[in-house]
């Protein structure tokens, strides 16, 4: 969860109606990464209509011994607009990786609460029977496998499997989390650029330490949020920064976008010139798959990774992905501040300015908006 966001009413079921809320809510929290929620939505209805709803598990719920498998998309989210999944991807890969434990998963899990990401493990839960953990690694998106929460409490991102859509599946075994990244990040570009990942497998009492809980409860609250408000025909910034401690940054039109599929991600930056109270002002944004740093025409940061930048458009209040970024967009940059684990020397060193090549101290986003 966000740092200043309360507990949402707990989810306790995923049904087909519940699709759109938490594509909505997955796609927000994805900081424009994540993958596009909306292939993520019909592969997750279409197994939900087959196999019926998903049971969401509180991480106490859990037995000590159970096994707890995260499931997720590894890539480009630009390529998975193009290269659509085959479906059965992640099952194969969850399948593949049992096998090689020698045991069944308990429930299934969020890698990251992010677009596509939040909903493909509603799909393998549901065609898999299993319920799937309120929580995730990121709290957000994050373009690299290694910055997850497991990370930071030690755990081993390996056995991991990939699977693409022509059947072909890997299992790798590394010497740590980052090494697991680099050697994956490589197939991922042979495969296509895109693949099917299942990873991180951990005990119920390791995910009692490691899980950020009740994020599936809180993309569906914040799905609910942008939907109502979208109904009243108010844009859902104001809901939003008043129930997750959000700051409203900026609000002007996309004037240019430069960005590029390289090493497996989609990379570049975003400028965007002032509209009403901002007139006369620019900002830009910069991204690795999500949105990493916000800062104006004269280099002054308003927000940067570990904490959350995400982008709505200004009518109608929709999440805009990195993909989906496009000359003319009118829209607000809204901030939220992360999860308090990624606030510590461990968390900075994995997924602060400076790991991203920014020469900057983290500051929290907060700290940098005073007025805000």
């Amino acid at each position: 969860m966000s740092a200043g966001a309360t507990v949402p009413d707990r989810l306790s079921q995923i049904a087909v109606e519940d699709m759109t809320n938490i594509a909505l809510g997955g796609a927000f929290l994805g900081t424009g990464g994540g993958g596009d929620p909306y292939i993520g939505k019909l592969l997750a209805e279409q197994a939900l209509r087959q196999h019926g709803p998903v049971d969401v598990l509180s991480v106490d719920e859990l037995d000590d011994d159970d096994l707890i498998v995260p499931v997720a998309m590894m890539g480009a989210p630009t390529v998975m607009l193009e290269k659509l999944p085959r479906g059965d991807e992640a099952n194969a890969a969850l399948d593949a990786l049992e096998k090689v434990l020698g045991k069944k998963a308990r429930a299934v899990f969020c890698i990251e609460a992010g677009g596509l990401n939040s909903t493909i493990p509603v799909a393998v839960a549901a065609t898999a029977g299993l319920p799937i953990v309120d929580g995730d690694g990121m709290g957000r998106a994050f373009p690299e496998l290694q910055m997850v929460s497991m990370s930071l409490h030690d755990i081993s991102a390996c056995p991991m499997v990939m699977a693409d859509e022509k059947g072909n599946s890997i299992v790798l075994n590394t010497v740590d989390n980052l090494s697991t990244e680099k050697f994956a990040r490589v197939i991922t570009v042979e495969m296509g650029g895109a693949g099917l990942i299942a990873l991180y497998p951990m005990t119920g009492a390791e995910a009692k330490k490691a899980t950020l809980r009740d994020s599936m409860s809180l993309i569906n609250a914040i799905g609910i949020i942008i939907q109502s408000e979208q109904v009243a025909n108010r844009n859902p910034a104001q809901r939003l920064c008043e129930d997750l401690d959000g700051v409203r940054l900026f609000e002007g039109r996309v004037m240019d976008v430069d960005r590029r599929t390289e090493g497996g991600f989609a990379r570049g930056s975003c400028a965007i010139q002032g509209l009403g109270a901002d007139t006369g002002r620019s900002l830009t944004l910069e991204f690795q798959n999500e949105f990493l740093l916000a800062k104006t025409s004269s280099g002054n940061p308003l927000a940067m990774t570990p904490d959350l930048i995400c982008l709505l458009d200004l009518e109608t209040g929709q999440p805009i992905t990195t993909e989906q970024m496009r000359y003319g967009f009118r829209v607000i940059v809204f901030g939220l501040p992360c999860n308090s684990q990624w606030r510590s020397d461990k968390g900075l060193e994995l997924v602060g300015p400076r790991y991203f090549g920014y020469d900057l101290d983290y500051q929290p986003i907060n700290e940098l908006n005073l007025s805000g």
